[in-house]
């Protein structure tokens, strides 16, 4: 076993804390990493708060892991001591299930074993990235490449990933209008790949503050959503609309911006269900679907695409003594875009 340091809530709500516990050894096919950064997504504070259900105490968030390869398994192929490395959602899964066999881990039908706040193969509860060490299967871990920045990468390995996926998914391109609802840490992301990809993005949210920063980032146009009549100015207009918002709101206000055989992709997740109005895809063969990440070869594809088109996550780098403050102010919206966790800073 190797003993780490990290940081955890104890219990469902309690403040995140200095916490140690153990790793397994690694194995011949493991990778030992020291983790330099962590980025900090929403759902960690879902999760954390046991407001999804199910949650493990203590738990150790975070999955979306950058860092350092500094001990390598003895039948290790694919990475060598030295290299920088990535870790996303997932650690594991079945590996026999068809979604496996076609590299889609995230829809494995036996269910994919989580990074933190999951059982591993033996029984084990998992533990995340809040923390200096972690023991990874080689086939579940990322090569960053060398012309991302380790703190630009954390975010992608979730928010790059879950934006990434669908619009490769659902053929996002050139010459497409593409809506992005949110910009947060996936809608900002959904922004600078949408432009990448070649499509003409507007954003749509309810901060006029962050209009610059929607223009900044690639979109050509912005709709403050807290102005009357803004969605209905804009409705037929788009061939895709992507939905990052994971707080209650009117779903059929966006399926409205869609032309006939437009495409809503949600990747938010509102905890509430929410209503759908058959007549808002009916009368014009619209489609509202879902997606969840990416596996491991495309999640390796999103990270060459980030690196080429030179667009990382725009972070905020902060201590592992300000977590707790940072959740409090990702609640408020006051991050632009990802917090991202300094593990030196644990000492």
């Amino acid at each position: 076993m190797l003993h780490t340091k990290g940081y955890a809530a104890m219990s469902a709500g309690a403040a995140l804390e200095p916490f140690s516990f153990n790793r397994r050894a690694v194995g011949p096919h493991d990778v030992l990493i020291q983790i330099q950064y962590c980025g900090i997504c929403h759902s960690d504070i879902h999760q954390a708060r046991d407001e999804w259900g199910g949650s493990f105490f203590p738990m150790v968030p975070g999955h979306e892991i950058v860092g350092t390869a500094i001990q390598i398994g003895g039948e290790v192929k694919k990475f060598k001591q030295g290299d920088r490395v990535g870790v996303g959602c997932f650690v594991d899964s079945c590996r026999r299930c068809g979604a496996c066999q076609v590299g889609l881990e995230q829809y494995c039908e036996a269910g994919m074993i989580l990074t933190y706040n999951g059982l591993d193969k033996q029984g084990a509860p998992t533990y995340g990235g809040y923390s200096k060490q972690i023991v990874v299967d080689e086939n579940y871990l990322l090569r960053v490449p060398s012309s991302l920045s380790l703190e630009g990468t954390a975010p992608l390995l979730c928010a790059g990933i879950t934006t990434y996926s669908p619009l490769k998914h659902w053929g996002v391109g050139k010459g497409h209008r593409l809506g992005v609802v949110g910009l947060g840490g996936l809608g900002h992301m959904a922004v600078k790949i949408g432009w990448a990809l070649g499509a003409e993005v507007t954003v749509f949210s309810r901060s006029e503050r962050k209009r610059q920063d929607a223009y900044r980032l690639g979109a050509v146009d912005f709709v403050s959503t807290e102005k009357d009549g803004a969605l209905s100015e804009q409705s037929g207009k788009f061939d895709f609309v992507i939905d990052t918002v994971s707080a209650s709101h009117d779903y059929n206000a966006y399926l409205d911006l869609l032309t006939r055989d437009g495409t809503m992709i949600l990747v938010g997740a509102p905890s509430e269900p929410l209503p759908v109005a058959a007549f808002h895809l009916v009368l014009k063969r619209r489609r509202m679907v879902g997606s969840l990440i990416g596996g491991i070869s495309e999640t390796q594809e999103m990270l060459e695409f980030c690196a080429k088109h030179q667009i990382p996550s725009d972070v905020e780098v902060i201590p592992f003594q300000q977590v707790n403050e940072a959740y409090e102010r990702i609640l408020k919206g006051d991050v632009r875009f990802r917090f991202v966790i300094d593990v030196e800073s644990l000492g």
